[in-house]
Order: structure tokens, then sequence, then C-alpha cells
């Protein structure tokens, strides 16, 4: 889910310019965006190329009306960038956009700024569409009260209109009654009394719209025996809290003190340097936080090694488990139906973000037009007491030998919040070459209306597709599968992806006493569907990408390994529709050639789209891998039953994985790292 309106029936254009208007006014922070320029090769549009772009276009398209759906910046080549050193002038900047003129067919430009002039124009020839305009979900939101039979519902239930909460839902895809035509479902709730509407949904009641023509095609209404949730205690806001009888033994604050001020620097509004680390960071509207050109300067001999040419999230599939009427279609591509960076919130600059954090904005295109959503990252450092390296030696009775270094972290944060659902996205450096990355998933677990007040209620064949969680409402299972693309180069582009297989090996009893030992095999995949894994507990192994063409004093090739942290995978029936279009669960890891158009893991166009276009698509052409410049494709999964604790808000839960080092460096990298003295260090007296 995306935006959300609260409809008075006599109210509504009003209601909807107020809201768009809130939306595409936010404050810009400390830069100044209508004077800034780019200095980057990799740096977004700025404010002044976005109105150039519309500009163009309105002298392509004479007298004609345009929509745009994705204005973003047309990366160049990435032998340019490579190429490119800070100083050196920029390429021609030009902007890759989604554009509909006249109600025609989708098309991708790509406008020059410099010429003034579109180079390119083609349309996509396969299925999908793009994100809906702002303006096309908030006109799709007043349709269904154009319907009497709408109307009757909400009036039958006994909610006033004035408390009606409404949501654009994606539809997926079933097959041809939705083709040729673009589709919006439209599920509403009440906010009586509540700030948490999602916990009274008006269950049943679906309204199917045109989002071309803004029509009304069906009203679905399979909920009237269904009573609304009073949402009891469904307030998760802090004054809302009834404390008085409860025991709470608050935590006193904790900060982080810099008495000399942040180790990191942040150049030209997107260059981080920190440690030995150096890359650049930017918002995209639809893969939220990008990490680009992470470097890492080397202890030893000073020289700056790539690791990371790119990593960000492609995609984030969300199947709810319930196969009834109102719920079936519940099966969200995220990214490429609202838009990470187009649904990333203003942080919280003392509860999402420490004081120490910096700030940074994004540019995005609401209307055809530049709007600043404020505050939109933050980039800090963190320390929770957490140790890089230590041994104590007790041996020598007289000189024991105790050597400790603190762990201190460089964190890059964005949360979206995807209608009830938050996603904290971390990308975390640490100084020892490691970069960890997390997702956190808060927000509220978004139920379904039931008559049910109890589970002894319920009959025991009666399926509830999740947990009664508290009266009249469930909270549906559903999982989360967030797709990430991170073309490693480690030491160079062209690398190679090696299996590192461990297995049992049996002993002879004449050579060993030993039964069984692990044996570790090296593999090198040569092929696109070979390098397919499915992450098995029984049959593990390491994912090794290398440079082989670049060797350690004492003989290895250099590179970084895939650590995955907890998993889950798909369990749905491959056929099954969203199965087919969210595809690039099928596995855990691909590995896939460098394609400057292959970003997207579920399709460039995601709406409504077949699955004719996905990473699995592309992974089963079998291209070589070995000693080229590939991509590495992780996904991490979450398994959601929910539980009385989810209500009426979820405690985070997370899990990533980590790139870290292998035989990159000499030695450990941080050996020389000094380590905190009490002078260095401001203690707080407790009062």
């Amino acid at each position: 889910m995306a935006y959300f309106t609260t409809r008075n029936c006599y109210l509504t254009i009003l209601s909807l310019l107020i809201i768009s208007l809130q939306l595409t006014t936010s404050k810009a922070g400390v830069n100044n965006h209508t004077t800034n320029v780019a200095r980057h090769p990799m740096d977004p549009l700025t404010v002044q190329e976005i109105n150039q772009v519309r500009v163009i276009l309105s002298s392509y398209a004479t007298n004609k009306s345009f929509s745009l759906h994705s204005v973003v910046l047309e990366e160049p080549l990435k032998s340019y960038v490579l190429n490119w050193r800070q100083g050196d002038p920029l390429s021609p900047r030009k902007a890759s956009v989604v554009a509909r003129f006249d109600d025609g067919p989708f098309l991708m430009l790509v406008v020059d700024l410099k010429l003034g002039r579109v180079d390119q124009v083609k349309t996509n020839p396969l299925s999908g569409y793009p994100i809906p305009t702002l303006e096309e979900m908030l006109a799709a939101l007043t349709a269904p009260f154009s319907s009497a039979q709408f109307n009757k519902s909400i009036s039958d239930r006994g909610v006033d209109f004035k408390d009606l909460v409404c949501a654009p839902l994606s539809p997926g895809w079933y097959g041809k009654k939705e083709e040729n035509k673009r589709i919006i479902k439209i599920q509403c709730f009440s906010a009586e009394n509540t700030v948490n509407f999602y916990m009274r949904p008006i269950e049943g009641l679906t309204a199917v719209v045109n989002l071309d023509t803004n029509q009304v095609i069906e009203i679905l209404d399979h909920g009237k025996h269904i009573p609304i949730p009073k949402g009891i205690n469904s307030d998760y806001r802090f004054l809302a809290q009834n404390n008085s009888n409860k025991i709470n033994k608050p935590i006193n604050p904790i900060s982080i003190e810099q008495p000399t001020g942040p180790s990191f620097k942040v150049k030209n509004d997107h260059l981080i340097k920190w440690a030995n680390w150096e890359f650049h960071l930017k918002p995209d509207p639809r893969a939220g936080l990008v990490i680009s050109q992470a470097k890492f300067q080397d202890p030893d001999s000073g020289e700056l090694r790539s690791v990371l040419y790119k990593g960000m999230v492609s995609e984030l599939f969300v199947p709810y488990m319930d196969p009834t009427e109102s719920w079936y279609f519940k099966t969200y591509l995220d990214a490429g139906e609202y838009g990470l960076g187009l649904t990333a919130v203003s942080l919280d600059p003392y509860n999402d973000c420490p004081k120490n954090a910096h700030f940074m904005d994004g540019v995005f295109v609401a209307d055809g037009k530049p709007y600043i959503q404020s505050n939109i990252i933050c980039v800090f450092e963190s320390y929770g007491g957490d140790v890089a390296w230590r041994h104590t030696e007790g041996n020598f009775a007289e000189n024991k030998v105790r050597e400790v270094r603190p762990k201190v972290k460089l964190v890059a944060r964005m949360v979206s919040t995807i209608g009830n659902y938050d996603y904290i996205i971390d990308w975390i450096f640490q100084s020892d070459g490691l970069i960890r990355t997390e997702v956190g998933l808060s927000g509220i677990a978004i139920v379904k209306g039931t008559k049910y007040k109890n589970m002894k209620e319920v009959p025991k064949e009666e399926d509830l597709y999740g947990t009664l969680v508290t009266e009249n409402a469930i909270g549906v299972i559903h999982d989360h599968y967030v797709a990430f693309y991170l073309d490693l180069d480690v030491d160079g582009s062209n690398n190679s992806f090696v299996k590192v297989d461990l297995r049992r090996q049996e002993t002879s009893p004449e050579k060993s006493p030993r039964k069984s030992y692990l044996k570790v095999t090296k593999n090198v995949v040569k092929t696109e569907k070979d390098a397919q894994t499915k992450l098995s507990l029984y049959e593990p192994s390491e994912f090794h990408f290398v440079n082989p063409n670049k060797k350690t004093q004492v003989g290895n090739p250099v590179g970084y390994k895939l650590v995955p942290g907890a998993n889950a995978a798909s369990l749905l029936d491959l056929e099954d529709p969203p199965q087919k279009r969210a595809a690039f669960t099928n596995n855990q890891i691909w590995v896939t050639p460098y394609n400057q158009s292959e970003l997207w893991a579920g399709g460039l166009f995601v709406w409504q789209s077949h699955g004719d276009d996905t990473l699995a698509t592309w992974s089963n052409r079998d291209r070589p891998i070995e000693n080229k410049d590939i991509v590495l494709w992780y996904i991490l999964g979450f398994h959601h039953i929910p539980c009385q604790e989810d209500f009426p808000v979820m405690p985070t839960v997370t899990s990533g994985f980590d790139l870290k080092p292998v035989n990159f460096f000499s030695k450990n990298p941080i050996l020389a790292a000094p380590p905190n003295f009490e002078n260095d260090l401001i203690v707080c007296p407790s009062t």
C-alpha cells in the first residue's frame, strides 16, 4: 500500500488537494535545492534538471498532454564512471523518463539535458505498467463514491463517511479478465476513535477501478456479516498509553558523544568518506537508498581498491496467504508498484537516528514537477560496546597480554513506510572492510475482520489463514522477500563466482581414530544456471566472489564472500501467478553478467506484470559468468505468522547479510587501529 486519504463525502476535492499539497511541498533540509548542481556522474537529477525535462518534453509533444511516471538519471556507461576522477568534467547529463502522451502507450525516453532534446523513444514490449502517478491514485480513491452500491455498503455497516480511510491496492495479475486495462483495487477502513485505522477494516468490500477512465468496473462485497473490529487499545502513540497500573521500567537515555565531531565527511552532498571507506550515496524513487562505487583504501599499500560498484534493493515481494476473494490478490511488489524512495519518510532525528547523524533529502517528481522529501537518509557512526578484535594471553604470569579494539560502524539508513508496513534499510560499513546490510520490519500487521472474538468460537475445521490477535481481527500470515542487486567489482570488474562446498569426508580406521571430517572443495561456476543456489544447512557452502586476475603475496585470489543471515524461502507453487511474477524468489542466490538494463528483479514495469521480464527469465539464458563483470543477486526472506505481540504495532524484526573480505587483505586490516583510553571518552555522571 502507498497513499491513503480520509474522505468526507461533501469535501472530496478539497481533502485530496490538501493531501497532494502536503506530499509535494515538504520542506528541504540544509541544502538549497534550487541552486544544487551535479558534481559526480552518479548524482541524482537536481530540481533544475527535472524542470528542464518538463520543458523539453513540452516542446517534444506540442499540443499534447503528458504524464510523467518516472524521471531519474540516465546513468552514464559504467566504463565512463570507472574512469572518471574527482575534478574531471561530467559527461552530458541525461534523464531516463517513463511518460505517456494523450493516453497513448507508455514510452521510455532518454532526454539529453545539454542538447535539450529527446534522444531515444522506446515502448515496453513485455507485460506490465509503470508505477501509477500520485494523481492517478488520488483520483482512483474518489471513484467508488460514484457507486450507489458502494455507498450503501458503507452506510449499512454504520460507518460515518467522515471516518472513512481508503487505500489504493495493486491488483497483481490473474488472467485474461484483467488484460488490456490498468486496474486498481480500493478497500477501506473506519478511523472512528482510533489513529490506527488498520485495526478497523471494512472486511470484504472491494471496489475495482479502471485507472485510465477512473470508472468503477466492479463492486465486490463478501463481508456484510462481518463486524468492524472495535479497535480497543489499538492506539500505539505514547500519550495514549495508560501505564498507571502497569510495571514499566524505563531505560535511561543513551547517547553517543563525539567531542571532536564525527569521523566521516560528506563531500558534494553525496560522497561519503569514513575510516578507509569511500562511497557514493543517493536516494532513488524506486530502489530507495543506493550505494555506488564503494572503495576501501588498503592500509598497507594506500591503494583505493574497488569493492562494490552498485548496491540497492531491486524488489520487495509481499504475498499474503489468504486465498479468499478480498485477499488473494494481495501479493505486492512494493518497489515496482509503489517505490521505496517515493514512500520514504522524513526520519526522526532522535529516535530513527542518533543526534550525531547527518541527513539527506530526496528530490522526486509528482505531477511532473520536482518536490523535496526532507531528511529521508541519515548517516551516522554507531558504537554499542561491540568488540572489533581482542585477545587475552594468560600464559605469561608476570606480563599478561590483553589487547582489545572497539568496533565502531558507519550506518546509512532509510525508512520506507508503504501503507501499514515500515521497512528500515541499513547499509553498515565496518573499518575491517566488511559491509553489512540489514532490513528491519516494523509498523502495523494489517488484519482481516472476523466474526470471532475468541479462539474457542472457531470451528476446528476452519482455516483462519492467520492468528486472532484481538477481538474480531485476524493477523493474516504473509511473507517478505527483499531482492538485493549487488554489482561487486572486487579489485576490478572481472570477477568469478566460486562455490566453496563443505562436505563430510569419511576416514578409514587405519588412518585416524576419527571417523569423519569436513573437506572443502572450491568450484568456479561457469554459467548463470549453475550459479542459481538454494541455501541448505546440511549441504553448506561459502559463496566467494574473487578476482582471478589478482593474487595475494601467497597466491590466493583476492575476494569477498557473501555471508547469509537468517533467511526464508518461498513455499508457493511455481505456477501460482504471484510466484511467476516474483520468480526471483525461486532461489536465494543468482549471479548474472552485468547488463545496464537488468536492474529490477521483477521486471522494468511491474504493475499487472505477467512474470515475463524477471531475474529468472534473464538467468535462464545461461550466459557465461566466469572472469566476467558479474552481478550478485541475494534474496532475503521472512515468514511472518502474526502473534498478539504484533498488536497494535510490531516490534522490529531484523535480518540481513554480510559482504566480507576473504583474502582481500594481506592480514587483519585493523591491526593498527588504536584502542580507546579513559581520557578519550566523556562519562556522563548519573543524577
